[in-house]
């Protein structure tokens, strides 16, 4: 088969799969139903396939991803509608845990074993299920965790403290270059940010790899380093 071919083939399958992904929209694969992971799969099987395709024909499959695409979106819309079939398709949170009690029949419905359940719970740091109210098995398989009261971590507002909002943090240099769209956002200008690097000790921008900042003033900037470290560092 002609290399060129190949080529093209699998630019096209790329763009094809690129374009279909962000019609059925941005998620976390934790975050995916089983549906949606089996077919994000098959979509990306085909798209492989019409890359190598020997015959050079790439029109079948791209029907096929079209067709799978729309089933996803024509899902995901009527599951944003309707909760039976939001339950239906997605499934639904499965208690196994509460109140001191384990729902050993929940546990079956939801092929985990005991083990598999006290593990989990030590990988979320609750070695001992006396720390735990309820434990939930959520539709994306993942499980969330309701601490007992007395266990739950202090917060501000718990010991009367006004604690003021954090902001998200912008990139400001990248790589010794200045992104001045970003820097504008938070509401400073190149002549303040200057004036944070020379806080810093930091002469010549090309030596910054990173800073970052928020609209508070918090700026933090980091050098680019010249040295490896030994990987043997983390054991």
């Amino acid at each position: 088969m002609d290399y060129i071919t190949i080529i093209y083939q699998a630019l096209f399958s790329s763009i094809a799969l690129l374009i279909l992904t962000k019609l059925m929209g941005y998620r976390e694969v934790s975050n995916l139903s089983m549906f949606d992971y089996i077919n994000g799969i098959t979509i990306g099987s085909i798209a492989a396939e019409m890359a190598m395709n020997q015959d050079g024909e790439y029109l079948k499959p791209l029907v096929a991803m079209i067709t799978y695409a729309i089933v996803v979106i024509t899902l995901s819309k009527i599951t944003q509608k309707s909760i039976t079939a939001r339950r239906l398709i997605n499934g639904k949170a499965i208690v196994l845990f509460l109140h001191g009690e384990i729902y050993d029949k929940n546990l079956k419905k939801a092929k985990m074993e005991i083990d598999e359940l006290l593990t989990e719970c030590r990988i979320n740091g609750y070695f001992d299920l006396s720390q735990v109210e309820a434990i939930v098995l959520e539709p994306n398989g993942k499980l969330s965790f309701l601490p007992v009261t007395k266990n739950k971590p202090v917060t501000p507002t718990d010991l009367g403290i006004h604690a003021p909002q954090e902001e998200m943090f912008a990139n400001v240099i990248v790589d010794g270059r200045i992104l001045k769209y970003n820097l504008k956002h938070i509401g400073y200008d190149k002549e303040w940010l200057d004036k944070q690097l020379s806080i810093h000790n930091i002469k010549d921008i090309n030596d910054v790899f990173l800073a970052i900042c928020n609209r508070q003033g918090t700026f933090y900037a980091y050098k680019k380093t010249a040295h490896v470290i030994d990987e043997d560092i983390l054991g």
